[in-house]
């Protein structure tokens, strides 16, 4: 019996605190907000159909493609791939991506090449002047991300229903993680889904809790 326990002691139990770890202390804790209340899109940006974007009542990964959005969009494919590909099917989830006023040739070709390998029905381009696009990202209130020159960021940012921006803690820093770089697949693979299930679980914590958990996201 003695040497059970020590057997159990000495290979079980650290294997079963590893696994515990490497699930990411982060998935235990509610996602951070980072600025309460961010405004809705502009009333007066449309997309290609003509159409207004709402993010209320919606879960949102929000970008800004900016008038080299052709030239980068590669970044696209990469959340297209690595975020989009596996949760497009939650009813409450939206890509949008908000570009000037003169790049809707460019997202149409966009477009085109994302249809080949997904429904992109869940992709939302809307475009706008870009003063208004810089005045409106001014509006999210971030401490380290700015709009480049061409009104773009490879960033994209997770807004939830009730239109609070999220972002995770860095660890062992007084800082938060505001946005997440889409030029790189690793950083879409790891934080950013890890932070993305944490907002999916809330929500079907929600729901359960209203006892609605049958309800699609």
């Amino acid at each position: 019996m003695k040497k059970n326990i020590v057997l159990f002691v000495l290979f079980i139990l650290p294997i079963v605190a590893y696994l515990f770890f490497a699930s990411g202390v982060n998935s235990f804790t509610k996602l951070p907000v980072l600025t309460k209340k961010i405004p809705d899109l502009n009333k007066e940006w449309k997309t290609l159909n003509g159409e207004q974007i709402t993010l209320k009542n919606k879960i949102t990964v929000l970008g800004f493609g900016g008038f080299d959005i052709l030239k980068n969009r590669g970044n696209l494919y990469n959340l297209n791939s690595k975020i989009y590909d596996r949760y497009s099917e939650f009813k409450d989830l939206q890509f949008v991506v908000v570009s000037p006023i003169g790049t809707e040739n460019d997202v149409k070709e966009i477009i085109k090449a994302l249809k080949t390998t997904v429904d992109v029905s869940k992709w939302q381009f809307v475009f706008g002047q870009p003063e208004s696009i810089k005045t409106y990202f001014g509006q999210l209130k971030l401490k380290k991300d700015q709009l480049n020159a061409d009104f773009g960021t490879p960033n994209i940012y997770l807004v939830d229903k009730v239109l609070d921006l999220r972002g995770r803690k860095v660890k062992n820093q007084k800082e938060y993680k505001e946005g997440y770089n889409t030029f790189h697949p690793s950083e879409l693979s790891n934080e950013m889904l890890d932070d993305f299930k944490i907002m999916l679980y809330e929500y079907r914590a929600a729901l359960k809790k209203n006892k609605n958990a049958t309800r699609k996201i």
